[in-house]
């Protein structure tokens, strides 16, 4: 089969963030995101550009348009949050990001009305009805196909950084997971979620997977492969998938920043002709555990060679490679932000921080979340 990758400006950017609603009093998940999604809906019915909904009516998300920058996309989010809060704040709801609610019970909530959520809930069962999870996408515009999967297995040498800024959800169902990102292991129960398989190196071997999933009936578009890391062809772009829910929009712009610089980075390698970052898919998925288990304290394998790294550590010096990057793609700031998540410890250890304070009540933790969110950055615990 043949797989047409649409036209897209060289790094251009969009980025696409999971909101949870949550009642203001008891910090319990909301089933109102039609009613959100239908009071800011164009007047000819149509699903608002900016505001979209998710598999479960607890959930909103909200998107940028394409962007240049990352303050630009920053806008546009922050414009969305504003339509949303609109409709929201009479119903004492607020909004929250992490990767999973702290308590809130997976089999309590509801499915949105929609046959797409139906087949997918009817096909995986336990496991789907499980996906109480929230996610951040940042996608970013590749001018060349050819160079978009050698720039998608390089960029998953960066896998477990990225995963570690975000990592946001300790806690599943009321109880404390021991990891920093339950959510990253949770969601590749998922049938073609997880890590990409880095043996496709060329878009004919993608064309031949896609063609291989559709004929057996494993998916039926291009949209239910849910790599965390994949092409978007519709859109042109790469579109990272990697991280967790993230609280506020200082860790997003930084996020959001690091995914754009690293694209560009990569991308400027290849026009020069030098080698891209390689890792095995062995260290890759040890990378995948270690950083959702242990997240900013996690020690990263960086290369062929096994050599590894405190993932902070490695962040640090990474910030320095992409510095002129940052400066061309007008993010300096924003990418900046990524020293103050090491700073602070990262969403995970702030969760567990006010849960040990309030004597283990996670309501406090939503509580402190929703603080974060409405702050727009990282806050201390207590």
């Amino acid at each position: 089969m043949t797989i047409e990758f649409a036209s897209s400006a060289r790094s251009s950017l969009g980025v696409e963030w999971e909101l949870a609603l949550v009642d203001t009093d008891s910090g319990d998940l909301r089933q109102v995101a039609q009613t959100v999604l239908d009071a800011v809906a164009p007047a000819d019915g149509s699903q608002h550009p900016a505001i979209r909904q998710e598999l479960l009516l607890n959930t909103v998300e909200v998107v940028s348009g394409v962007c240049e920058r990352v303050p630009d996309a920053m806008a546009d989010l922050a414009a969305g949050i504003a339509l949303v809060r609109e409709v929201a704040d009479p119903l004492r709801v607020e909004l929250m990001s992490a990767g999973t609610h702290p308590f809130a019970h997976w089999g309590n909530q509801k499915v949105t009305d929609k046959a797409r959520y139906a087949t997918l809930i009817d096909r995986t069962q336990w496991w789907g009805r499980q996906m109480l999870i929230y996610g951040v996408h940042v996608h970013v515009g590749i001018e060349d196909r050819d160079k978009v999967l050698p720039i998608l297995n390089a960029l998953l040498a960066y896998y477990p950084h990225l995963l570690a800024l975000s990592a946001s959800s300790p806690f599943w169902d009321g109880r404390d997971t021991g990891y920093a990102s339950n959510r990253a292991l949770l969601f590749q129960q998922l049938p073609t979620a997880g890590l990409p398989f880095t043996t496709i190196g060329s878009w004919t071997d993608l064309e031949h997977y896609v063609g291989d999933m559709l004929h057996t009936g494993v998916i039926d578009d291009f949209d239910e492969i849910r790599w965390d890391l994949r092409p978007s062809p519709k859109f042109g772009t790469l579109e990272m998938r990697i991280c967790d829910g993230i609280s506020n929009a200082l860790e997003l712009g930084a996020v959001a920043a690091l995914t754009h610089c690293l694209v560009e980075f990569l991308s400027r390698l290849i026009d020069a002709g030098e080698a891209l970052p390689s890792i095995s898919p062995w260290f890759l998925a040890e990378n995948k555990w270690r950083s959702a288990r242990y997240g900013l304290e996690a020690i990263v394998i960086l290369d062929e060679a096994g050599t590894e790294e405190l993932v902070t550590d490695h962040l640090l010096e990474l910030l320095g490679l992409l510095a002129p990057v940052a400066a061309d793609l007008g993010c300096v700031s924003e990418l900046d932000g990524i020293r103050e998540i090491i700073a602070t410890g990262g969403s995970y250890r702030r969760q567990r921080a006010v849960a040990a304070g309030s004597g283990g009540a996670l309501d406090a933790v939503v509580a402190h979340l929703v603080a974060e969110f409405r702050a727009g950055r990282p806050l201390p615990p207590g």
